[in-house]
């Protein structure tokens, strides 16, 4: 701890970090060898690890077993606050959202899909299959289900270009109301992968989300599936008074 009260490993890790961000250290860059902050900082390994750790809980490098700690690209931190769709998150995050349609197809729902869109199991629903990307680059695989008669609407448009949402809302008057968010943990499989230019087996965020409109009818069904390495997610929480 200096006497200003700032300890010594988090002024190594501002260091570093300003470093990173003016671009002395790019992306993909390998951080010196502990011995060679330690000379250049004059401060103990302890500290250096302290603050290479500090670095790591902060998205900004990585340690790779056997290689060393490399500078990576940061994630982009999502709020989920409220209900919107991809493109407006990424606008939101300052970067240009685009879509690539993979697939679109009627199939007979499934026991999971069924309770989700509160139809019996073989009803023919929509399934759209999409790739999301923010700049470019791929950040989700987008497997998404409507009911017959809202997908065939959908499908006619241009679906690399209208996000389906905002489809719903202002092409075919179904204002969203509210959705049910479960987010886990999971690995891509060869799909998934494939999809997102990514290893089978790294990890994923799913998300399945349920979104409503008019009278709690479920107007659409997804399963997202965000990549691991480049997206968090973050939410803030009330505490209801106690009884």
């Amino acid at each position: 701890m200096n006497s200003d009260g700032v300890p010594l490993y988090a002024k190594v890790a501002a260091t570093l970090a300003a470093e990173i961000s003016e671009g002395v250290l790019a992306v993909g860059d390998r951080l010196p060898a502990e011995e060679g902050l330690m000379e250049r900082f004059d401060v103990s390994r302890t500290t250096i690890r302290k603050a290479v750790e500090n670095l790591i809980a902060r998205g900004i490098v990585e340690i790779r077993r056997g290689k060393g700690t490399f500078v990576i690209k940061p994630k982009l931190t999502q709020e989920l606050t409220a209900l919107t769709g991809f493109a407006e998150d990424m606008l939101v995050l300052g970067r240009h959202p685009t879509s690539r349609l993979l697939s679109k197809c009627i199939v007979p729902a499934n026991s999971q899909v069924a309770e989700q869109l509160a139809i019996a199991v073989g009803t023919h629903v929509y399934r759209i299959e999409r790739v999301r990307l923010a700049d470019g680059e791929p950040m989700s695989f987008d497997e998404t289900y409507l009911p017959l008669d809202i997908g065939e609407k959908v499908v006619s448009n241009d679906l690399d270009v209208m996000p389906i949402f905002e489809l719903l809302e202002n092409k075919y008057e179904m204002p969203l109301t509210e959705a049910r968010y479960q987010l886990e943990a999971a690995i891509a499989n060869e799909h998934v992968a494939q999809a997102l230019g990514v290893e089978i087996g790294a990890p994923i965020f799913l998300i399945e989300r349920t979104s409503y409109s008019g009278e709690q009818r479920p107007v659409d069904y997804e399963k997202l599936y965000y990549r691991g390495d480049a997206i968090r997610f973050s939410t803030k929480l009330s505490r209801h008074p106690r009884a």
